[in-house]
This record gives structure tokens, C-alpha cells and sequence, in this order.
């Protein structure tokens, strides 16, 4: 029996990976980029010459997208088209090998060039009119890590801690994220271990411009701490869930109070749009290294994407128009 013909033109088919790799081609701001890195890049004098630092940069960055880890994505290169296709390598006769991505890593890493990345996409971002600095929102969120003690040094991760959320507890770290009110685009990332409290973070999460500061219930008596008094903005925190479940709706007060819990958790909600990004769209959900500093320049590269990714279609319309 004769297989269909479905009429599919296969050369020219792309798929949601292809999409989405020539989507972010476009938005990602290649040349701020380069050069923000450009000044702290070794320059070989003997043997072979370095592969190019945007060929690396992209790599990089798609070690993000799909989290992979540095053996792994020296094997996707040799095996996946697509991937060298857009990280310009034309052939598999030189691929960067898993010391040459690590090394990348560790350049940006030892320069903390992964904050000054976030601060590069925000300010192309802002020049385009997509952050707003009027309000923002503040929330954390945990990071497991492993909490085996079967490794070389036998024991866990000292940088790291436990804490229990609800019933059960959990060992990593907690990332503190603060968020524009107005496009859900990550502005700062601060790393803890898990067990910091999220309200002592609340005043390194504000960039000093906004107007009005919203959070969860978790930040109660934010106002009153010592660390944020020198920051003049309005806080917005969330009634506790039992305080709120006690309010009498019927009465015209209680009604004002319920109404005004539901506005601000509308206004809550866009925080949570940056942490589904990297968790689910981007696939992270543990920690990759030791340590806090290797794990914050990971989550501040993966937050810059987050932003670019989230304001992707608005991007794209200003470049066709």
C-alpha cells in the first residue's frame, strides 16, 4: 500500500524550537552585548584562534533555553543542525568542546558580567518604552538543590540551607526577584540561602524610582524595618489569608477591604509570569552549580532572557514597523 501524500514540503517546515531560536535572533540585543563582553575577553597570541565571542555567547545562551549542561550541549552541537546553524558554526570540523563553553562561563562569571547582561537587556528594553519605573512588584521563590551528601567533600552544599514551606521541607536557595508593576519584565534578582526570610529582601528588590511597592502576605511589617526606611514608596502588602476570610463582606467597609485585596493581587499576579518563564518554559528547576554566586549569574542570565522572551512580540512589531 502506497504511503499518502500529505502534501508537506518538509525542507520548508519549521519547528516550534526554529521559531522560537529565529525569534530570539532578532530581539536579543547581539552588539551591546558582544561589547559589554568584548573588554574582558582573552586574546590567544599562539595556537589556535579563539572561536568568536558571539558563536560562544550563543551557545550560551542556549544552554539557557533548553538547560543544557556543558557535555551536553558540545554533543547537540555536533548532533543538531539547528543549534550550529544559529550559533553561525557553518561546519563540524571545529566545535567548541565542553572546556571551551566552561571557560565562556567562567569569564562571565569572574567579571559578574551576568548582572551587568540583565542591566544591558533592561536598559534596551526601557529605551523602547516596555519598563516602566512607576511601581513594582516583589515576591521569592524556592530553588532546590541536591541534598546528597555522596560527593567528593561529603557534605552538602554550605552555602545552601533547608526550610519548610507548608508540610514539607525543602534543601536550596530562595531567589528574590523585583518585578515592574506594568510589564512583569524583571528588573533586580537578589539570592539567598532558602531559609532567609522573604521580607528582609524587600528593600534591596526596589531600584529607588518607583512609586508604589507590592507584595504578599510574607512581607507584613515591611514598612516598620529599619533597612527600608530610607526608601519613599508606598507598600501595598497583602492581608494575612485568615484576617481576609474573617471580613465581613456584607457590610459596606468589608466589601471596600475585599474589593481592595482583589485589585492588588491582580496587580501580584505579573510576578509570577518570570518565574513560570524560567520554570517551565526554560525547564529550570534546580540549582546546576555549588554555591550561590555560580547559581545567581545563572538566574540573572536566565532572567534577562525571560524579559526578552516575555517582550518578544512587542519587540518584533517595532522592528517590522
Amino acid at each position: 500500500m502506497k504511503q499518502q501524500d500529505l502534501g508537506l514540503n518538509l525542507s520548508k517546515r519549521r519547528t516550534r524550537k526554529a521559531v522560537f531560536l529565529d525569534e530570539m535572533n532578532l530581539v536579543v540585543p547581539w552588539s551591546e552585548l558582544l561589547a559589554l563582553i568584548a573588554q574582558h575577553a582573552p586574546r590567544a597570541k599562539t595556537g589556535r584562534p579563539p572561536f568568536e565571542l558571539e558563536t560562544m555567547l550563543r551557545i550560551h545562551f542556549i544552554q539557557q533555553w533548553f538547560g543544557l549542561s556543558d557535555l551536553a550541549m558540545e554533543e547537540a552541537l555536533f548532533e543538531t543542525a539547528l543549534y550550529r546553524e544559529f550559533a553561525g558554526l557553518s561546519s563540524v570540523e571545529r566545535i567548541p568542546d565542553r572546556v571551551s563553553i566552561l571557560r565562556f562561563r567562567h569569564l562571565l562569571e569572574e567579571h559578574q558580567l551576568a548582572e551587568q547582561i540583565l542591566a544591558t537587556v533592561n536598559a534596551t528594553l526601557a529605551d523602547k518604552g516596555l519598563l516602566l519605573r512607576e511601581g513594582t512588584v516583589v515576591d521569592a521563590t524556592l530553588i532546590a538543590a541536591p541534598s546528597s551528601t555522596k560527593n567528593q567533600g561529603g557534605q552538602r552544599d554550605p552555602e545552601m540551607h533547608q526550610t519548610k514551606k507548608g508540610n514539607q521541607w525543602h534543601f536550596g536557595m530562595k531567589c528574590h526577584i523585583g518585578v515592574d508593576a506594568d510589564s512583569g519584565l524583571v528588573h533586580t534578582v537578589v539570592g539567598t540561602a532558602a531559609n532567609v526570610n522573604d521580607v528582609t529582601q524587600a528593600g534591596a528588590l526596589v531600584h529607588g524610582e518607583e512609586t508604589d511597592v507590592f507584595a504578599d502576605a510574607g512581607y507584613q511589617g515591611v514598612a516598620k524595618r529599619e533597612e527600608v526606611q530610607h526608601i519613599r514608596v508606598n507598600w501595598h502588602v497583602a492581608m494575612r489569608a485568615g484576617k481576609r476570610r474573617a471580613l465581613d463582606k456584607s457590610t459596606p467597609m468589608g466589601a471596600i477591604l475585599e474589593k481592595l485585596e482583589q485589585t492588588k493581587a491582580s496587580i501580584r499576579a505579573k510576578v509570577e509570569h518570570p518565574f513560570r518563564v524560567i520554570k517551565r518554559q526554560f525547564g529550570y528547576v534546580k540549582v546546576k552549580y555549588r554555591g550561590l554566586a555560580k547559581n545567581m549569574a545563572n538566574l540573572m542570565t536566565l532572567f534577562s532572557l525571560s524579559n526578552l522572551w516575555m517582550a518578544r512580540h512587542r519587540l518584533l512589531q517595532g522592528l517590522q514597523g
